[in-house]
């Protein structure tokens, strides 16, 4: 009997090609989608999974009223490790950027992390040469990748070679790492012992409680959490352990999971890289999407052939098959339909990988040796062809072989609704991802031109190192001295994502027991002019008076948390970080975080001398102030490499999630449309072969070819309305509710939604058309000849 089924549903794929291409090939790209987004969620979600140790390992992170911080102060780990029971181990991480040199080979590294020696104790970071238990025990090892062995030893050995650090100190290879997962929230290419940052950095050596600037990771013993409830207890014990020692301080601890760190941590100071929960929800609900608008094509064309099988499914049961044995078979004919698809879809994604992979900056791939995997792929293949397949066979299966027989059989009105409904619903979610791709491509436009008031354009910034920090003298001197490099400021953070801040602000007037946050930006007097902003009252930092390194500037924000305004503001008292100023100007509120976050206060202060060097290009000159840069940097600081960057490219980096949002909602969107389509063309091919006869009597009594397309395409029309009708409100919730993560954001235009809608009506029309016309244009004589 099964081998009799198969045969009858191999012989209708191959007497009915166009029907069988267009069902296969629409659960095949429907497939593809499907299963690329099941790899970038999988991905996603095994983020620090590999780690021997990883549902025992949590990072402390703190939050205040108004920020929540990733990073925590240099003694927590030692004092959980001895006060907390159920504290195994813990260890810190310091980030930095060093100049690293092998011989006259230097270059300036960004991936680097100063670890305590227990770090290769918590994290299963596989060494390739070394022994990982006495690594970072010297104080003068250091840890490498694979990729930089490579990098700086070519095909020697690395272990046991040295590499210098910053032009001063050198390092004994001690162990080479296997290249890192690309599955971990740590990305790193050396780490340094902590104690050789021991003596120069002043939160070790004090041992400070009051600067969080360390990622501090806890390694709990095996059975110290049971259950959420256990967890609880144990957060609120470290966090009352560690509450002791900021008594007066509005601030809570808590221990994240580091398994949830990459798509749970939207912290200040994170590490770069991190994911968001919410698009691995919203790409997981756009592949069951695209996957349904695939099945609906089936379910559309399955249904409306039906009358094709009708006589069928009469003989069948008149010869006595039970109506469980025809579901059996239609239900048998999807599913092989099912796997054809499955087979194209992989071949498919075997094809699109690498082009996903760059838009997704993934490295993604496929492992048939993986029995997940395989489990996986053949459950979408079974879930898609029983979900296909079940409304045609019970549908099919239904049929009456006396109305079959006698050839009174007409399609019910149940069944065109449920199949409009299905069109419909195709057409909806085509149209919601076209308005979701528009919108994300405004917002993220919106993002990069908005004016954050400060001009962005033409600015090159560059570390100060070396010489260039020691000689800050002859360094403006010689920068002076050109046109081209004379417009420049130093400054002690970039406003692009800044991270640092105070809690320890006082003014007249403010509650003893409120603690808002203040940014902080050290400065010199040329800032407010290189970057072009607007100072509202008072005046800037001078060169020429001392006094003003215990003066501030603060911005619009910051005096309307203080209740101040332009006019009250100027002279008034102001201590930041313990020292006492006097506020001596207003600059115009700037963004100098990303702008999902709203402007915060923010105070300036004055130090002549910084980190970061920023220099404003004349228009047109670019090119030839870099030039002059690198001439005065070979000259002033020949043992550090020349590294620069642009601050207009800083920012676009900070939106590199939200590029990618819209370069796959852009991808998928088109597929969504393409399929639909497709079932569409299908559907409007065989209505047009059903009225066939009616189309030439219509001919000769005189319709225009304008006639018989309308009359084709109107019933379509109807329903892409309604689907417009659905989605339009559909898709203004869905984009609102995403752009509510932003503070700063475009609303969900008119303009947009009708753009969309028009777009799929108009793809629509011309796939409609196409068939419509080829039927309109055919000679009556020929469809009329047998009457």
């Amino acid at each position: 009997m099964w081998y009799n089924y198969f045969k009858i549903a191999l012989r209708n794929l191959f007497r009915q090609k166009a029907f069988s291409f267009i069902n296969i090939f629409g659960l095949a790209i429907g497939m593809a989608c499907s299963i690329l987004i099941l790899f970038w969620v999988q991905d996603e979600l095994s983020y620090d999974r590999f780690h021997a140790h990883a549902d025992q390992l949590y990072r402390i992170t703190v939050s205040m009223p108004d920020i929540k911080a990733a990073v925590s102060a240099a003694p927590m780990g030692a004092a959980l490790r001895a006060g907390i029971p159920e504290v195994k181990n813990t260890a810190r991480l310091w980030r930095s950027t060093n100049i690293f040199s092998v011989g006259e080979r230097k270059f300036e590294e960004k991936r680097v992390f100063f670890a305590d020696a227990s770090f290769l104790s918590l994290f299963s970071f596989p060494l390739q040469q070394g022994d990982p238990k006495t690594a970072l025990q010297r104080p003068d090892g250091i840890l490498i990748t694979k990729a930089m062995a490579e990098k700086y030893f070519g095909q020697q050995q690395a272990l046991g070679q040295l590499i210098r650090l910053d032009n001063r100190a050198n390092f004994v290879v001690t162990g080479v790492l296997v290249n890192l997962p690309t599955n971990s929230h740590l990305q790193f290419d050396f780490i340094l012992p902590i104690s050789f940052i021991g003596q120069t950095n002043q939160d070790l050596k004090d041992n400070s409680w009051g600067n969080f600037n360390f990622y501090t990771y806890v390694q709990l013993h095996e059975n110290a959490i049971i259950s959420p409830l256990s967890f609880q207890k144990l957060n609120q014990q470290v966090n009352r352990f560690l509450r002791k020692h900021y008594d007066k301080l509005q601030i809570n601890f808590q221990l994240q999971p580091v398994t949830s760190i990459h798509l749970h941590s939207n912290l200040r100071s994170d590490l770069p890289g991190q994911g968001s929960i919410q698009y691995v929800r919203i790409f997981s609900v756009v592949a069951v999407f695209i996957l349904a608008v695939a099945c609906i094509n089936f379910m559309n064309l399955a249904t409306a052939r039906s009358t094709r099988r009708a006589k069928e499914v009469g003989l069948r049961k008149v010869i006595g098959a039970q109506r469980h044995q025809l579901i059996g078979q239609f239900l048998g004919e999807s599913l092989i339909i099912s796997f054809l698809a499955l087979l194209l879809a992989l071949i498919l994604v075997w094809a699109l990988l690498p082009s996903f992979n760059h838009l997704a900056n993934k490295d993604l791939t496929i492992n048939f040796q993986d029995g997940k995997l395989i489990v996986r792929l053949l459950g979408i293949a079974l879930i898609t062809g029983l979900l296909s397949g079940s409304y045609p066979a019970i549908f099919l299966s239904g049929f009456q072989p006396v109305k079959v027989l006698k050839g009174a059989f007409k399609m019910g009105i149940g069944s065109i609704f449920f199949r409009h409904s299905l069109v419909v619903t195709q057409f909806v979610v085509s149209i919601v991802l076209l308005i979701g791709t528009a919108v994300v491509y405004q917002q993220l436009d919106y993002l990069q031109n908005k004016h954050l008031g400060f001009e962005k354009e033409n600015l090159v910034h560059l570390p100060l190192t070396g010489e260039l920090q020691e000689k800050p003298q002859i360094l403006r001197f010689v920068l002076k001295q050109n046109p081209l490099t004379s417009h420049f400021t130093t400054i002690s953070d970039l406003p692009t994502n800044l991270t640092s801040g105070s809690i320890d602000v006082y003014w007249e007037g403010k509650a003893p027991a409120w603690q808002p946050t203040f940014s902080e930006i050290a400065v010199d007097a040329d800032f407010i002019s290189v970057f072009k902003m607007k100072l509202l009252g008072g005046r800037n930092f001078s060169k020429s008076l001392q006094s003003d390194t215990a003066n501030y500037l603060v911005n619009e924000t910051a005096l309307r948390l203080m209740g101040m305004d332009l006019t009250t503001a100027i002279g008034k008292s102001l201590t930041f970080s313990g020292v006492k100023g006097t506020i001596i100007g207003v600059v115009q509120d700037f963004n100098f975080r990303p702008m999902q976050q709203a402007i915060e206060p923010l105070v300036l202060y004055y130090r002549p001398q910084n980190e970061i060097i920023v220099v404003r290009t004349p228009p047109g000159s670019t090119a030839a102030t870099i030039q002059a840069l690198a001439k005065i940097h070979q000259q002033l600081n020949p043992a550090f490499p020349f590294t620069y960057n642009f601050l207009d490219q800083d920012l676009a980096n900070l939106y590199q999630s939200e590029q990618r949002l819209g370069r796959l909602f852009n991808g998928f969107a088109l597929l969504a449309i393409f399929i639909s389509c497709l079932g569409l063309y299908g559907l409007s091919a065989f209505m047009a072969e059903q009225r066939t006869k009616e189309i030439g009597v219509r001919k000769v009594l005189g319709a225009s070819v304008f006639d018989i397309v309308y009359l084709l395409s109107k019933n379509f029309t109807k329903l892409l309305v309604i689907a417009i009708l659905i989605a339009v409100p559909l898709s203004w919730w869905a984009m609102h509710s995403w752009l509510e993560n932003y503070a700063y954001r475009v609303g969900v235009s008119g303009i947009v939604l009708v753009a969309a809608c028009l777009t799929a009506l108009v793809i629509a029309g011309l796939t409609v058309s196409y068939e419509s016309i080829k039927a309109a244009m055919v000679n009556p004589v020929k469809s009329l000849k047998n009457e």
